[in-house]
């Protein structure tokens, strides 16, 4: 299956202010097997360009975006992709990605009126992620649907600044999302559905999930054709979790095709933003099916 990148326009204009900034510091197209990709990168050092070129090049910085592959898989094509790149954190600045004022008022705007209606937004969610004997319901609901309820039950989660933005706008926009390190995970990935047997421990005290048929994102090492899920819109494992230290993550936003996705690159770009305060660089990107596969 082959798949191409894009960018709207409102997200091309918030690049574009910052290029005016002397921010961007690199616009550029990649064409593979599976995804074409439109890659802008964000420079948010204070010292910007020179910081930037001391990681570029070098394997253990993380410095290039992930290579993401769709699976040939029909169930695949309801589903695009958003992802971040965030390069060099610094976890002393950490605090500042989500301040706790910005924490009360996003969990404070669930108990108000939303930009959309919540509960189709999590009805089109779960439609995207029904597949086969995965049944989006129970505790195998999507990770947004957690959110909101301990959201309303004033007992949402904190983990570290760098994972509490990615809960916060999974919050916002219902959304399920991911966070992993990428020194981990590698940058070569794929997105398919679990096999039958397939699972992996998501929490400290061993609890394991079942992935058949759940949409997961897979480490690809050398010479796999499947590779290993590490994520998934449920739960991700404990093999790739982000932990205070890591140099480099990644965040992967899964949202549907159509107008009902509309907003995923703005998503995409408030999440940059709060995550600027804390990381030398930043790459964004949206992958989606080519739809004649």
């Amino acid at each position: 299956m082959s798949g191409h990148c894009s960018i709207s326009p409102w997200n091309r204009q918030w690049f574009r202010a910052e290029a005016l900034r002397g921010r961007i510091i690199a616009e550029n197209s990649y064409i593979g097997k599976n995804v074409r990709c439109i890659r802008h990168v964000l420079s948010c050092a204070e010292s910007g360009r020179k910081r930037h070129l001391r990681h570029r090049g070098c394997l253990s910085t993380i410095a290039c975006m992930i290579d993401l592959k769709f699976a040939s898989d029909p169930a695949l094509q309801k589903v695009r992709i958003g992802a971040l790149v965030l390069t060099a954190i610094d976890w002393n600045r950490a605090e500042q990605v989500v301040p706790l004022a910005l924490r009360e008022d996003i969990c404070a705007a669930v108990r108000n009126p939303a930009p959309f209606d919540r509960q189709q937004r999590i009805r089109i969610i779960r439609d995207m992620l029904r597949n086969g004997r995965y049944k989006p319901a129970g505790r195998a609901k999507p990770s947004p649907e957690y959110l909101l309820q301990a959201a309303l039950d004033q007992e949402f989660p904190s983990v570290n600044p760098l994972v509490d933005a990615v809960n916060l706008a999974s919050l916002e926009s219902l959304y399920p999302m991911s966070i992993f390190d990428l020194e981990k995970a590698g940058t070569k990935l794929l997105l398919r559905r679990g096999r039958m047997g397939e699972s992996y421990v998501f929490n400290p005290s061993g609890q394991s999930i079942d992935l058949e048929d759940l949409l997961c994102v897979c480490s690809l090492k050398e010479n796999e054709a499947d590779g290993s899920p590490i994520v998934n819109p449920v739960r991700d494992s404990m093999a790739t979790k982000l932990f205070p230290g890591a140099s480099h993550a990644a965040v992967v936003v899964y949202a549907p095709h159509g107008p009902e996705g509309r907003d995923l690159e703005a998503v995409l770009a408030r999440m940059a933003t709060w995550y600027a305060h804390a990381v030398d660089r930043i790459e964004q990107a949206v992958f989606e099916p080519d739809a004649t596969s």
